[in-house]
């Protein structure tokens, strides 16, 4: 059952399902609010402009209409006059088309869905499969076309018929009246069958928008491996970031072991931590972090140390300011200098009794090294020496 439901496109499609199929041209699409748009576009310019694109469509037909009797016998006056007019007549409908064409780019708008995607404009040669054409054709998303098609013919002719229904009178009358009454009343006609139209087209503008975007993001949907394996692909698995992780902190933990044997002195805790620190006078202007670790790390840094004859001081109020304090390749806190001093004075004093440099007695180690006030996170603990 669980890998049943796994498999069921039950959950929301994500952002990058969303722009990936964005940019395959994929996007929510209603022809109806494009028609909607348009028609109402274009019955908002005719009723704003009728009266002057009547006029001017007027003037430009009688200049047409005009002519002198020689132009008649002129096929180069003639040409040139129907250019003219033409040129004319274009530019008296060109702000109704250029309204109409933003209009049916502003449908996409508001939707949310325009989009440059030039995959789109791709060949694909799957789309010409026969088979799956004849599938499309009878598919259930055909099917509700259809019925959507049919339904729109039968609301837009209800329109139409009520239009006329309720203009039949005037529409008779027009047979008794003369061109210009007549063309006016006619034209009033028309705008008000256009208004009919575009609330009808309204009406299934706001039935269709709905289910276009309903249908859209459920053809979207995403199985619930599907989305586990798209986390996996933008945050990368989980098991290989915690396996490339455990790699980087073991190559960390081998070039740290690695410079132990180059350490002058370790301080301990004794046994919970351990900070292995070098100084070079040429190079440092200070003792230097070369290792620490707690617990097992710290226990493996005192076995390099002993196996090296590194020196081993246990000074557990130093250790754990030292391991708090620091990391590694750093140099120690100034408020540590003192207490570092005294351990590497007696570290120098070891090493030249071991090489027989010394005095014929061996140093002793210092009995109590302070630690600045603050420094040891054993005092909150109240954690003893």
């Amino acid at each position: 059952m669980a890998e049943e439901s796994d498999l069921e496109r039950t959950e929301p499609p994500s952002a990058r399902r969303l722009e990936k199929a964005r940019s395959e041209g994929r996007v929510a699409q209603s022809r109806e609010l494009s028609a909607f748009l348009i028609l109402a576009t274009a019955t908002s310019c005719f009723w704003i402009l009728g009266g002057w694109l009547t006029q001017q469509a007027e003037a430009i037909l009688r200049h047409g209409l005009s002519f002198e009797r020689s132009a008649a016998f002129d096929n180069h006056a003639l040409t040139t006059s129907f250019a003219a007019l033409s040129w004319e007549a274009l530019l008296l409908v060109a702000p109704v088309f250029l309204l109409a064409v933003v209009a049916a780019m502003g449908a996409p708008f508001a939707l949310g869905s325009w989009t440059f995607a030039p995959k789109a404009m791709s060949v694909n040669f799957s789309r010409m499969d026969p088979i799956k054409g004849v599938k499309r054709m009878f598919s259930w998303h055909s099917l509700g076309e259809l019925v959507k098609a049919i339904l729109k013919t039968l609301l837009i002719g209800g329109v139409i018929y009520w239009v006329v229904r309720h203009e039949q009178d005037q529409l008779f009358a027009l047979i008794l009246q003369s061109v210009e009454p007549a063309l006016d009343s006619f034209g009033h006609m028309v705008i008000f069958a256009m208004i009919g139209l575009v609330a009808g087209l309204a009406l299934i503008a706001a039935m269709d928008v709905p289910f276009q975007l309903w249908r859209y993001y459920a053809g979207l949907r995403m199985t619930k491996e599907e989305l586990r394996q798209e986390m996996k692909e933008l945050e990368g698995d989980p098991h290989l970031k915690a396996r490339i992780r455990s790699q980087q902190r073991e190559m960390a933990r081998r070039r740290m072991m690695a410079e132990v044997p180059k350490a002058d002195v370790v301080v301990t805790n004794p046994t919970h931590f351990a900070v292995a620190l070098k100084y070079d006078r040429q190079r440092m202007g200070a003792p230097q972090v070369v290792a620490k670790g707690a617990s097992l790390v710290a226990q493996k840094i005192r076995e390099i140390a002993a196996d090296h004859k590194v020196p081993i001081v246990e000074v557990p109020p130093l250790a754990r300011a030292l391991f708090r304090h620091t990391d590694i390749g750093e140099q120690i806190p100034i408020a540590l200098y003192t207490a570092v001093a005294e351990i590497l004075a007696y570290v120098y004093q070891l090493n030249q009794f071991l090489s027989g440099g010394g005095n014929a007695l061996p140093p002793v180690p210092p009995a109590t090294i302070s630690v600045p006030e603050g420094l040891d996170p054993g005092e909150a603990v109240g954690v003893g020496a």
